[in-house]
């Protein structure tokens, strides 16, 4: 199951408590203080991972604690340093207070590593507080509490082309035809209920991420549908394309659907209509097509590629085009 918000609590581990003990050998009458510290507590951290596309592994849990710092001991011992625990999330994971919502951490780049809750400090033997007035101190110190925090842990996955259509608009028949995912494709509406993500390799074996997120209905901006919930996720991405269904089945108008996409991404995120964008016109080989294209042509001056995703017309010029836009727009970054 894809998973792109969780709620966690973190708690760091707590520093282990420093001891009294007494230092007794032979021959050695006055010892003195042998009382040894606590070791500090594991920390929380969180690394960003490419290999990873979903907030999955975290879906039921709720409280995760890094491990405690072992007590001292006798002899002057150092307690063991607690163990940290690190979390590993896709790179896009932004990192947010659950209370007030203020972003603390936006994991873009891989490997990214932050702590995100220090542990505490051990407590002190009594060895620490010997002094030429107290030579034979009976004192010791607990360890101090780790850090504390409640946070929220929120992806939009990070892409160099997102996908954005209307319900059957045949995104993920283009997703199948331009990579090697094996995306669910049937004759009815939401066959995709998560975003897709794949990669088209180019000649030269560089490589264009595509991310494929659900169709988007009209008044989804009113939570009908699936998309809008997932319109973030194509917020990082440097290009967008517009999969319009030119065959007009239902009776549907393509220039309609066209006009409907624009009023729910400006609706959700002004910004996003700022994008460099291209618009396929799938289903080319539908014997309504020409008809509609004409249209399109008459009424936008945009960069327009008719094609069929299930019989491959218009492809290669499309994915030529497409990869050559958000190659130039990654230089800009």
């Amino acid at each position: 199951m894809f998973t792109d918000r969780v709620l966690l609590k973190l708690l760091a581990g707590s520093g282990g408590n420093g001891v009294v003990a007494w230092r007794r050998e032979k021959y050695i009458p006055k010892g003195g203080p042998a009382g040894g510290n606590g070791g500090y507590g594991g920390s929380i951290l969180i690394k960003a991972d490419t290999q990873l596309n979903s907030l999955q592994e975290y879906r039921n849990q709720r409280i995760l604690r890094a491990e405690r710092g072992g007590d001292g001991g006798s002899n002057n011992k150092q307690g063991k340093r607690g163990k940290s625990l690190t979390l590993k999330v896709p790179c896009g994971t932004l990192i947010k207070n659950k209370e007030s919502g203020e972003v603390l951490y936006d994991l873009s780049e891989d490997g990214q590593l932050i702590t995100i809750c220090e542990g505490g400090r051990g407590g002190k033997g009594n060895t620490c507080f010997k002094s030429p007035t107290n030579r034979a101190p009976n004192i010791c110190t607990p360890g101090k509490e780790g850090q504390e925090l409640e946070v929220e842990l929120e992806l939009k996955l990070i892409a160099d082309v997102g996908f954005v259509g209307m319900p059957n608009a045949g995104k993920s028949t283009l997703m199948k035809a331009m990579t090697a995912v094996p995306v669910k494709i049937a004759p009815y509406p939401f066959t995709t209920l998560i975003p897709n993500l794949g990669y088209v390799q180019r000649e030269d074996y560089s490589r264009v991420l595509i991310a494929d997120i659900p169709g988007i209905i009209k008044d989804a901006h009113s939570d009908r549908g699936l998309g809008f919930q997932f319109l973030k996720h194509i917020e990082r991405t440097q290009v967008l394309v517009f999969v319009i269904d030119l065959s007009g089945i239902d009776q549907r108008d393509p220039l309609s659907d066209f006009e409907v996409l624009l009023n729910e991404l400006k609706t959700y995120d002004p910004k996003l209509l700022e994008k460099p964008s291209l618009v396929a016109l799938n289903k080319i080989d539908t014997p309504e097509a020409e008809e509609h294209l004409a249209r399109f042509k008459e009424k936008y001056n945009l960069p327009l590629f008719p094609i069929s995703a299930l019989t491959g017309d218009g492809i290669s010029r499309f994915i030529e085009t497409m990869c050559d836009l958000s190659q130039t727009e990654s230089k800009h970054y």
